[in-house]
Parts: structure tokens; sequence; C-alpha cells
């Protein structure tokens, strides 16, 4: 599975979620994209998931009719996240195309 993390995805959440390819919106020098921009660019290299800690995403973009399921972390906070990265990571394992799904901690 394609895993794209937005700006503020802790990286380190990456080792946890084994064999699927993962890359950031940095590494793809998409940094500078607005989110509707980075959610096409996404969709259009065929990630198959986008992982981000913005929780305005929802209210900020229309996301009927998208290709790719979103996860959104409710915190940014490594430390946070670290406890629950196995649970992430099933989460993604089993999330469907298009679903939204919003992470508490």
């Amino acid at each position: 599975m394609k895993i794209l993390f937005d700006q503020g995805t802790p990286v380190p959440l990456r080792r946890h979620l084994g064999k699927h390819e993962v890359a950031t919106a940095a590494e793809l020098s998409w940094s500078q994209l607005t989110n509707g921009e980075l959610l096409a660019a996404a969709t259009k290299a065929g990630f198959e998931v986008f992982v981000t800690t913005d929780q305005n995403l929802r209210y900020q973009q229309n996301l009927q009719d998208r290709g790719i399921a979103i996860v959104v972390l409710m915190t940014a906070s490594w430390p946070r996240i670290s406890k629950k990265a196995n649970e992430i990571a099933v989460t993604i394992q089993r999330i469907t195309r298009a679903a939204y799904i919003e992470i508490d901690f």
C-alpha cells in the first residue's frame, strides 16, 4: 500500500508500517502544495492513504469523490502517537478506499 505523510505527521511512524511504501510530502517536494492540491497530487501518484495531523482538513476540503483514504491523527506529538503506533498500523492495514478516520489520543 502507498501511504503519504503530510507535513505534521511524525516520520518515525513509518517504522511501524512495515511493508507499506511510505513517503512524505517533503520528500516529494510537495511541501508548498495546499491541502486540495496535495490530495489531488497524491491520488494521481497512486497513493492509497493520506496520514495527516490537520484536524481541520474535513472542514477545509470537499472530501467527497476522492480516491484516497484519509487518517487524521488528533495530535502531532510523537510521544503520544508512539503509544498507539500499532493501533494506527492496524487501522491503516484495514482501511478502505476513500475512508475518513480520526484517531484520538
